[in-house]
């Protein structure tokens, strides 16, 4: 890397970028970051060095130095490398960048992607929307730019970024099998346009043919249907235990009583029966995909 290129970058790096603001209402997730925060000033009062001095050695702004050290901003996992660097921290402050990464996400979310990376089954039927781990990031953008009340650019870069980062479970290794269930109309609704629709068939495409997954469509015209209770979730362990929710049962909250789970799958189970088999799925797919 060229001088010009390594500044360019140290620019970049050091510039206020949005979705990575602290969120009021996660109090764990503030307490962290503030902790953090009161470690980095520590290190950096024990090396002698003012706020501005410390803020240009790592190529940021004093003023986001210190809101970082005010527990006001989340430290990028750069900030942290090159805190860590110039402070002599051995590390004790780059190691939280796994934690600064994730606690900028929802709590809601973070809550569910512990839950997915620890599943060894996940079933899935949704008619209202794609399933988030199947969604594009346009379409993501597209379609969280419809909800009202409507997000900041700040809230809508954090839920883009939580959603991207919980499709790690469809490549995650050891393979967790997968099985969606998707309403015809979902893939039928051109959100954020002709072209978004056309990149979400297509990703729909690569992601059903991988070993580990099973995309399936339910038709619209389809005269008997045991999914108009709404969505089902199910994630299952390698214990044997699991949790879902369905919007037609149980008032929608999370599950986990094995009689209460059992008819979740028995829901789920018949929605598969009813439904195309994925082979015939891919093929309505690509003729969709022909069609738009």
């Amino acid at each position: 890397m060229s001088v010009d290129e390594a500044g360019t970058a140290r620019g970049n790096a050091g510039a206020d970028e949005p979705g990575w603001e602290v969120d009021p209402d996660d109090e764990s997730g503030s307490a962290l970051v503030a902790s953090v925060g009161r470690q980095i000033k520590a290190w950096r009062e024990s090396a002698g060095m003012r706020a501005g001095e410390f803020g240009a050695a790592i190529g940021y702004g004093e003023d986001l130095v210190f809101k970082v050290e005010g527990g006001r901003r989340i430290p990028r996992p750069e900030f942290l490398d090159r805190a860590d660097e110039v402070l002599g921290a051995a590390g004790k402050l780059a190691m939280f960048k796994k934690e600064m990464a994730e606690v900028r996400y929802p709590k809601k979310v973070r809550e569910l992607a512990k839950l997915e990376a620890q599943a060894v089954e996940l079933e899935a039927y949704h008619h209202h929307n794609i399933n988030g781990l199947l969604q594009t990031e346009e379409h993501m953008r597209a379609l969280f730019a419809s909800w009202l009340p409507a997000y900041t650019q700040d809230e809508m870069d954090r839920v883009v970024a939580a959603r991207l980062a919980r499709r790690s479970i469809l490549g995650r290794a050891p393979l967790p099998s997968l099985s969606f269930v998707q309403e015809e109309v979902t893939l039928r609704r051109p959100v954020g346009g002709t072209m978004v629709l056309r990149r979400q068939l297509e990703h729909l495409l690569e992601v059903g043919r991988l070993p580990n997954v099973a995309v399936q469509v339910m038709p619209t015209c389809r005269e008997e249907h045991c999914g108009t209770g709404g969505l089902i979730e199910v994630l299952r362990f390698p214990d044997g235990s699991a949790v879902g929710r369905s919007e037609g049962a149980f008032s929608g909250r999370p599950v986990s009583d094995p009689k209460q789970l059992r008819i979740l799958g028995l829901r789920y189970g018949m929605i598969r029966a009813q439904a195309l088999s994925p082979r015939e799925s891919l093929a309505f797919i690509e003729q969709l995909l022909g069609e738009t």
